[in-house]
């Protein structure tokens, strides 16, 4: 395994505790799942659109990077791919039907 897991509410403590803000939340739900409600500062790349090529929003390999889903399944797989590309540090933590917290539409 090239990514690492937490549970969604170690997701939550870091993301609470406003840590130093420099990682990107990333939903890898579709856009309409997305526009539904998401865990807020998050954003919004499909796993679907995740192939070869690294995503354009994702400009740095090394850039800590919170992945979530639905249900934790897409998550996974956008992990796996996105560590297939390269990226370095990639944290994979479920799915936001699990989130206790906030959430923005």
């Amino acid at each position: 395994m090239t990514y690492k897991q937490i549970s969604m509410d170690e997701a939550k403590q870091i993301f609470e505790s406003g840590a130093d803000g420099s990682y990107i939340i990333l939903d890898v739900r579709r856009s309409d799942e997305f526009a539904d409600g998401h865990i807020p500062r998050a954003i919004n790349v499909a796993n679907e659109s995740i192939g070869a090529e690294a995503p354009a929003e994702l400009t740095d390999k090394n850039q800590l990077i919170y992945v979530y889903c639905r249900s934790g399944n897409r998550s996974k797989q956008a992990a796996e791919k996105l560590a297939a590309l390269g990226y370095t540090n990639i944290v994979e933590f479920g799915g936001i039907i699990d989130w206790t917290g906030e959430i923005e539409k």
